[in-house]
């Protein structure tokens, strides 16, 4: 079995990463039922070339699905389970906070800050955005039900358990209405595949809500936040439990710093429905019994902060999280959004910081795993596809959980995902989209990448 002290063989591995290679094609696969039903065994893709006459076959097998579904109907109701040989739990930080053009009608803030402008191409056709890195599929929406497809296929192609949200309360001040409505237009499809989630509360909110008369107290703006996680997230059944409870994290707290003002915050809470609550490395006192743990974030000390939070700050008996990141290379003063703060950074050493800290000796000693981030491209945390990177980062995650998958399966998400823009008006393609996704749902990526090679290539 894989520990967390895994060792690859990086400068091998990224240097492999973008060759697409072909090897001899296999038979086309026979017709299966339309139903689609859940694979025990994963297929990875090993062959990319395939002739017209097999796609041409497949094309017109799916075209035979279709009808079928017209007449009978499909349910579909299993996750995608997938079996990884590390049992670490690895959790990603997330952020659903993004606004696109072409999905809103409008560019959102984190990716314009205050002076770029997307609609300015250059002569690569990316745009601009206030970022270092440029995402694979570029700027998009946070509220796309395709990208949300995307996204979480390729998490759980990589071995990720679940997603923590970035959440900003339950009240319509500034932008944070907007990711709470983005937040939730994400559960369906996390609830599909059986992606578990969690609740990153930013307790400033509570404190700018008090200020501009939304609450009476700061205390009472809390409270209604943790009512609405309580009635609206704690009911799904794939929320993040640990020890038979539910999780809830705390970036802070910095605004409400007292016991007695947590327990009252706590209060909203049923007896039987109180949550484990973990706070930033530090933090714990500020909540008192209400603390259930602690969790590091990326810090200019780098491995001394990880140093520091396993050997000095984390109290004994507390649920340990281990921290893991790709580097920080925050766009904050460029642009515009601060004067400074950030002008410390931690290079991203080709892949090997994100090694460095998932092989840090204490992960062999935390409960589980959050990687900060999945999507942060305004502090450059991102293990999301990029540009730059490519798939480097799901590679190295996908060794690292012990997942039957490589880069190839990776890119049929990916191209999963251009497919629906390029066929976004096309009914048919949509459909036939859909089974796609439930082949890589069921594990069997051959088919689907074989499906989306036919309807691009014949569409």
């Amino acid at each position: 079995m894989k520990t967390t002290n895994f060792k690859l063989s990086i400068y091998v591995t990224i240097s492999l990463l973008f060759i697409l290679f072909s090897c001899e094609k296999e038979e086309v696969s026979t017709m299966i039922a339309p139903s689609i039903q859940q694979n025990t065994i994963a297929k990875p893709i090993q062959d990319t070339t395939y002739t017209d006459a097999e796609l041409l076959k497949v094309l017109e097998e799916e075209l035979d699905f279709l009808k079928i579904e017209e007449k009978t109907g499909i349910v579909d109701i299993s996750h995608m389970d997938i079996v990884k040989e590390n049992p670490k739990k690895v959790y990603v930080h997330y952020l659903p906070w993004f606004q696109s053009k072409d999905y809103d009608g409008y560019w959102g803030q984190h990716w314009t800050m205050t002076n770029q402008n997307p609609d300015i191409v250059d002569a690569n056709g990316n745009s601009q955005i206030a970022s270092y890195y440029y995402p694979s599929i570029g700027p998009y929406s946070s509220s796309d039900p395709d990208l949300h497809e995307y996204h979480f296929l390729t998490m759980k192609l990589a071995g990720v358990d679940g997603v923590i949200f970035d959440w900003y309360g339950s009240k319509d001040l500034h932008d944070y209405a907007l990711i709470k409505q983005a937040t939730e237009t994400f559960i369906d499809t996390l609830e599909d595949l059986g992606l578990n989630f969690s609740i990153m509360y930013e307790d400033r909110v509570a404190m700018q809500s008090a200020q501009m008369d939304l609450s009476p107290s700061v205390v009472a703006a809390a409270q209604a936040d943790f009512s609405y996680i309580n009635d609206t997230y704690f009911s799904s059944p794939e929320y993040i439990e640990y020890n038979g409870k539910k999780m809830l994290f705390v970036f802070g707290p910095h605004y409400i710093n007292t016991e007695n003002e947590w327990n009252q915050v706590f209060d909203v809470f049923p007896e039987e429905n109180k949550p484990h609550y973990l706070t930033l490395w530090a933090a714990s006192d500020r909540v008192g019994v209400n603390s259930a743990g602690e969790f590091l974030w990326v810090d200019k000390d780098h491995l001394l902060a990880h140093e520091y939070y396993y050997d000095t700050y984390l109290p004994q008996n507390k649920i340990t999280v281990g921290s893991s990141y790709p580097g920080f290379s925050s766009f904050y003063a460029d642009g515009g959004w601060s004067d400074g703060i950030n002008e410390w950074s931690i290079d991203t050493n080709e892949g090997n910081t994100f090694v460095e800290t998932l092989n840090y000796t204490h992960h062999e000693q935390s409960d589980f795993i959050q990687i900060i981030t999945w999507n942060d491209f305004g502090e450059g945390t991102m293990i999301e596809p990029t540009q730059e990177f490519g798939f480097t980062y799901l590679q190295i995650l996908q060794e690292y959980t012990g997942v039957p998958f490589t880069p190839y399966d990776l890119q049929v998400a990916l191209d999963l995902y251009n497919a629906r823009k390029e066929f976004k008006d096309n009914h048919e393609v949509q459909r036939i989209l859909n089974r796609t996704y439930r082949y890589v749902k069921s594990l069997d990526m051959e088919r689907a990448n074989k499906v989306i090679q036919s309807v691009t290539r014949f569409y």
